[in-house]
């Protein structure tokens, strides 16, 4: 006897996005539909497309702007997928979407929930200095992030790490999380576990804005917010000496700047930022006015506005 294959409509984007549908393709699931995004032009498009690996395996890819559209349900309706996916789409799903999956709709998390809920939680992890972060395979809910947890990976986040580095092992850890549920999501044998959210936290969208350095604070806040927003995001940035600055590249140091004024300075051929508790981060690569400056391009220009 001939089984029916498990079908699925899957909304996913970015290397997760990728990864995940991968993973579904090789545990045999039949991915019906997959709704993605049109990559913004204002956007640096550092990771993998949806569209191309959809378009590579023969499978319909469609862009809708907003995922209550009454046409999309109404498609989705028509398929009846046993499964619904949320990989990594940035738009939340309606519960009457959701309701159209006929064994559960289920979202990757880029966190171990009940914490970081919400958006871009690997930048807000590394922000606050996490030392540990993870994948998270739940299902979804009225609310984000907040339905059951069907399986988690941790990934540890290093002293050095910067959100790109640990989106990386993000991507690797949700496909472990998924390809070790699936079986078990496939055959109805999954244990769901409670989603505590009063254990958690939530947090919201980042602006660029966000990215500006405070010199005031400690060496560790500065530091892991330059972790946190290091290229390919638009970088932590400052002003002084009326130029805008974007730290590239930099390292704690070890430093003793507590006879210097906060801000930047070049010391011996070095570029530091001293920070309010008189440490300091030596500045590895810094963007000037969108170039690229060297330590003794810095000491003229400082000396310039001296």
């Amino acid at each position: 006897m001939t089984q029916t294959p498990t079908t699925a409509v899957v909304f996913a984007y970015h290397n997760v996005g990728v990864r995940s549908i991968k993973t579904l393709l090789a545990r045999g699931v039949q991915i019906k539909l997959v709704i993605t995004h049109e990559d913004n032009p204002a956007e640096t498009i550092w990771f993998d497309s949806v569209a191309a690996l959809c378009k590579e395996h023969g499978i319909e890819a469609i862009t809708p702007a907003d995922p209550k559209n009454p046409e999309l349900n109404a498609r989705i309706a028509e398929i009846a997928p046993d499964f619904i996916f949320s990989f990594y789409y940035r738009h939340m799903l309606p519960v009457d979407l959701l309701a159209l999956a006929k064994r559960g709709a289920y979202n990757l998390h880029g966190s171990l929930l009940p914490k970081y809920r919400g958006r871009v939680p690997v930048n807000w992890a590394v922000l606050h200095g996490e030392t540990e972060t993870g994948a998270t395979l739940h299902k979804m809910a009225a609310k984000p992030d907040a339905g059951a947890i069907i399986a988690q990976t941790a990934v540890p986040i290093l002293p050095d790490d910067t959100a790109y580095e640990i989106f990386g092992k993000l991507t690797v850890a949700a496909e472990q999380t998924l390809w070790h549920a699936l079986p078990r999501l496939i055959d109805g044998s999954f244990v769901a576990l409670p989603n505590n959210l009063a254990a958690g936290s939530y947090f919201g969208g980042r602006k660029p804005e966000d990215g500006r350095i405070d010199w005031n604070q400690t060496a560790n806040q500065v530091y892991n917010l330059h972790r946190a927003v290091a290229p390919p995001y638009p970088g932590a940035f400052f002003e002084q000496f009326g130029h805008h600055f974007i730290i590239e590249k930099a390292r704690l140091s070890d430093l003793s700047a507590a006879n210097l004024p906060t801000g930047l300075h070049v010391v011996d051929n070095v570029v530091f930022g001293v920070c309010g508790d008189g440490r300091a981060l030596r500045i590895i690569e810094l963007r000037c006015d969108g170039n690229i400056v060297t330590a003794e391009e810095l000491q003229q220009l400082t000396t310039t506005a001296d």
